[in-house]
């Protein structure tokens, strides 16, 4: 009688464990799915006006390739957004090679907009607010090593200012509690990623690093940014 007793309390015991356990897991997994918690920027206090004029290009490396590029896809007045290398050689930018870090590549967006829709000053505003986390040396969300490194390729003088003005600005106004550590270096090339790698969110909408760590930047980019959010993608 007493071991058939013992037995069910080890029973109840073990399943009150397990459903302690699977609650922490959920409770887990919904912290995880709410991504990084975005940081509405101010905007940029310095910045190119808008003006009707030829396509223009901006390079920014913030973390894997496609929350970035899914992010971008997003946004009014950008024509296009591919995922790529930026800050290696030709050679070694390649998925596999770039992977181990020590390749000096970056995973990286190319960005091509419209000057008269957007600026920018209002691509690195978004880049700030909802892409990623400029405080974390050499890593976002579950990603470590170089190749995962904040960075803004700057194409010419003109762009440097407006992205090395924004990061003084942001960080005499304190806008996040850690340093800035996002580097902004001269654009030299861009080298496209793999084809599996292109518009992989929009692609993959249901893929767990997707749905855990770049669909909820896609949600906080609608939250902040409603002007400029558009529901249909470059790829739509």
């Amino acid at each position: 009688m007493y071991a058939a007793q013992e037995a069910r309390w080890t029973k109840k015991n073990a399943i009150t464990a397990l459903a302690s356990i699977a609650l922490a897991l959920l409770a887990a997994l919904a912290t995880v799915a709410r991504g990084e918690e975005p940081v509405l920027a101010p905007a940029p206090a310095f910045d190119a006006p808008k003006a009707k004029g030829e396509l223009q290009t901006a390079v920014l490396a913030g973390g894997c390739f496609w929350g970035v590029e899914g992010v971008y896809e997003h946004v009014r007045g950008v024509h296009s957004v591919e995922s790529g290398y930026s800050g290696g050689t030709r050679q070694d930018a390649h998925y596999d090679i770039v992977s181990d870090g020590g390749t000096g590549h970056a995973e990286s967006v190319r960005i091509v907009f419209d000057p008269a829709e957007l600026s920018y000053g209002e691509i690195l505003r978004i880049f700030f607010s909802v892409v990623h986390d400029p405080t974390t040396l050499n890593r976002q969300g579950p990603d470590h090593g170089t190749q995962y490194r904040s960075a803004i390729f700057v194409a010419d003088d003109a762009q440097r200012d407006v992205a090395t003005r924004y990061i003084a600005q942001l960080t005499a106004a304190k806008v996040f509690a850690n340093p800035i550590v996002t580097r902004v270096d001269p654009f030299k090339a861009f080298y496209p990623a793999e084809p599996y790698h292109q518009d992989f969110l929009e692609r993959n909408p249901t893929y767990p690093y997707i749905v855990f760590n770049d669909l909820p930047k896609v949600r906080n980019l609608k939250k902040l940014f409603p002007e400029i959010y558009r529901e249909q993608t470059t790829r739509s």
